[in-house]
């Protein structure tokens, strides 16, 4: 059998106990993530399930977790939830200690279960207990190694384990750790990777100082380690009990929270300052608000997260259909009768209106059949293709109607049999298309394809967030996006950093009251984008220059919103 092909599951099923890493979903392996494609159970923990689910087969359902009314839920034992395509609840949160047997009762029927661990299966779980009951009881496993938090962690913290001149590397758990594990680890000059509490770390540094190393030498702890809430300190052995005090981060309710920390040389301040490229993104755990939908900021998301932010998205507009439906109807029926040589699409929108009108009438993409297709740029050409569509024309430079004028052929009787385009559009877009096709020669069928009207209200704590300054930056990339943020959501607080596309977006915001930080230099949301992160950049660097922690806009004092009169 290949190692990447799966068996076909026995009466009692098969399991895979796979290692979902230390937090950041990136960190899943090709394999996990094939596993998780053909799997019909999920067994995890909530956190677990929080990495893994967006890889599970479309359909599969969440069973809530619900407390367990037994002593030992309440020593804080993790609770599993189980995640089934049947959408049944046949299958019950259970406690840790009982995840064996809940695990081979998913198995059963010839089911294919997932159980998903943090970390690695083999260094950083009890897994084996599990894989020893599958196998006493005759259920099929096999497993997906992970990338441990005790080494995943300090790679993003910046601190090597090992290098040119090699190093003794011991791992510990102090909440198992030994006194003889203590000596052996406190005699050697290697380098020490503890896993800890963040209540317990200060406890596990006196434990090597007391087996023997020197309390000078150096050490970090870094809580959160992959996400972007990761937050490091360095210190040593001797000092990181006040080190962790002045950062106010003892006492504290969350001293319960997971820790790695890494004592050695290897983890000296000189070296991490130069080594930790995962917190020094220019953006590093900033909350960025960006006013669109799932599907409009996809892309945009993707590239805020790779600055280290954190995006929100909340939609601010709605689509609805048309108030007269005809028109689109008319237009529909002449693409496929021949009554147009181009369609162009301006927005994912409106390839999602035409599509729904092919499928209300039974058509496929074949229906562009002999059309030229345009599309705006390239999120509106995604979706195209997704359609089964390959667009004939995007812009080579500017994404926007501007954009697509400058590459759009004038109209030639010659060669073009038919001098007539179909527009789907929004009922507020602009005429600069229109215009500019009709000066190239065009006849234009302009069409409402679908209404925006303003989206409903985000969630309560979503508006506080606004309003009180828990968000670092918000993204407008229109005027009307600035509009109907305030409008639904109420004006962003005062340290919220403003970023807007362009000229008249700004103009809106500041019309609005607000002041605005960053302006993209070309019309582009992936400009506005980059401009953001070099925004956040400069910031980090002034801080760091003047001496002063680097911290995010929404850690600053909150204060009066901004007001700004206008004549």
């Amino acid at each position: 059998m290949s190692p990447t092909a799966f068996p076909a599951c026995p009466e009692h099923g098969h399991v895979t106990f796979l290692g979902a890493g230390p937090g950041d979903p990136g960190l899943l392996t090709l394999r996990a993530v094939e596993a998780l494609s053909h799997a019909d159970v999920l067994v995890a923990e909530p956190e677990v399930l929080d990495v893994i689910r967006t890889h599970a087969r479309q359909g599969v359902s969440v069973v809530p977790t619900e407390a367990v009314s037994s002593p030992d839920a309440l020593t804080g034992a993790p609770q599993l939830t189980v995640v089934d395509g049947a959408s049944t609840p046949a299958v019950a949160p259970a406690p840790a200690q009982d995840a064996a047997h809940l695990v081979m009762e998913a198995a059963r029927g010839g089911r294919r279960v997932v159980r998903a661990v943090a970390g690695d299966p083999g260094l950083d779980t009890d897994a084996a207990e599990e894989m020893l009951a599958c196998a006493a009881a005759g259920v099929p496993f096999e497993v997906v190694p992970g990338v441990a938090a005790a080494t995943g962690v300090p790679a993003y913290a910046g601190v090597p384990l090992r290098d040119a001149q090699g190093a003794d590397v011991r791992f510990v758990d102090a909440r198992t750790a030994s006194d003889r594990c203590w000596t052996e680890v406190g005699a050697s000059d290697g380098t020490v990777v503890v896993s800890a509490s963040l209540d317990s770390v200060a406890a596990a540094a006196a434990e090597l100082v007391s087996a023997g190393r020197k309390p000078d030498t150096p050490l970090t702890v870094t809580v959160a380690g992959t996400t972007t809430r990761q937050r490091t300190w360095t210190a040593t052995l001797g000092t990181i009990a006040q080190t962790l005090k002045q950062a106010k981060v003892l006492p504290s309710p969350d001293g319960g929270r997971p820790v790695i920390a890494v004592v050695g040389e290897r983890s000296a301040a000189a070296r991490r300052d130069q080594l930790s490229w995962f917190e020094s993104k220019p953006l590093f755990g900033w909350k960025v608000l960006v006013p669109r939908t799932k599907e409009q900021a996809a892309s945009l998301s993707d590239q805020l997260r790779s600055y280290g932010a954190v995006p929100h998205e909340v939609p601010t507009i709605a689509v609805e259909p048309p108030r007269t439906p005809q028109q689109m109807e008319r237009a529909v029926k002449g693409l496929v009768t021949g009554r147009y040589e181009w369609i162009a699409f301006t927005s994912v929108n409106a390839v999602k209106a035409v599509r729904e009108k092919f499928e209300e009438y039974g058509l496929d993409a074949r229906a562009f059949a002999g059309i030229k297709v345009a599309a705006v740029g390239e999120q509106t050409a995604n979706a195209l293709i997704a359609f089964g569509v390959k667009p004939d024309l995007v812009p080579s430079g500017e994404q926007s109607a501007a954009g697509l004028l400058e590459d759009w052929p004038p109209y030639d009787p010659v060669f073009d049999p038919i001098d007539r385009v179909f527009l789907p559009r929004a009922d507020i877009a602009t005429e600069t298309l229109v215009a500019g096709l009709i000066e190239l020669g065009w006849e234009v069928d302009d069409v409402t394809a679908y209404r925006t009207v303003r989206a409903s209200p985000p969630p309560a704590d979503t508006r506080e967030a606004i309003k009180g300054g828990g968000f670092d930056a918000v993204l407008f990339t229109s005027s009307s996006t600035v509009r109907n943020l305030v409008g639904i959501a109420g004006k962003p607080h005062n340290v919220t950093v403003i970023a807007c596309i362009g000229p008249a977006t700004a103009k809106t915001a500041e019309e609005h009251g607000l002041r605005v930080d960053v302006m993209a230099p070309e019309p582009s949301v992936h400009k506005l984008a980059e401009a953001l992160a070099t925004f956040g950049m400069k910031r980090r660097t002034s801080a760091l220059e003047a001496g002063d922690p680097v911290t995010r806009p929404s850690e600053r004092r909150p204060g009066a919103r901004r007001r700004r009169t206008t004549t």
